[in-house]
């Protein structure tokens, strides 16, 4: 599947609103969509079309390589994410290929990231809900966060804030993910997994 490089982009970070759930593991996406927005020196605004926070822009090296991006945070809880992704990809007028979810996962060691696309949502609820509403052909970047310790639940786990140790390279590994997105949009898949997957 080929990216149609007129479209824009449908960046999205996935995670929970509110501040009692911005450090979590799970919104791990919002991170790195505050990054990106940061760095297109923008800040996010309600979507008029969709319960989301957006900021319409362009990422990449100034010139004819930078792409077109609509960056967005879904205000509808994890599960319930895939509405409003839907909802800005049909009036923003993105093409599956053109989409990239940005998400915590349990099945990769703390900080590894992997990009992939298509596939199916792991068990992951935020990917559940864009697949149902949409189908499985879009970009995945994976964070991953690795298991739970001990016999800890998974949904406790997910929804509790990096551990002290892991915030020291919190930083690093959130800016390396938004490298990875940037360089998706700009350069194609292949290119970012063979500088990103790791």
């Amino acid at each position: 599947m080929t990216t149609d490089a007129t479209a824009p982009w449908l960046v999205v970070g996935l995670g929970n609103p509110g501040p009692g759930y911005a450090g979590n593991r799970h919104n791990v996406g919002f991170m790195v969509a505050d990054l990106l927005a940061e760095r297109m020196g923008g800040s996010f605004k309600r979507a008029a079309k969709a319960q989301a926070q957006v900021l319409e822009g362009r990422i990449g090296s100034p010139g004819p390589s930078s792409r077109r991006v609509v960056l967005a945070k879904p205000m509808s809880y994890m599960n319930l994410s895939g509405g409003p992704v839907v909802a800005l990809r049909d009036f923003y007028k993105v093409p599956s290929a053109n989409i990239v979810a940005i998400h915590d996962e349990l099945d990769i060691d703390y900080g590894v990231l992997r990009l992939k696309l298509g596939g199916g949502d792991n068990g992951h609820n935020g990917l559940k809900s864009m697949t149902k509403a949409m189908g499985a052909d879009y970009h995945r970047l994976r964070f991953g966060i690795g298991r739970p310790p001990g016999r800890m639940q998974v949904a406790d786990f997910v929804l509790k804030d990096f551990s002290a140790a892991e915030r020291k390279e919190l930083d690093y590994f959130v800016d390396r993910a938004a490298d990875a997105v940037e360089c998706l949009a700009t350069e194609g898949l292949e290119r970012a997994q063979s500088a990103y997957n790791s």
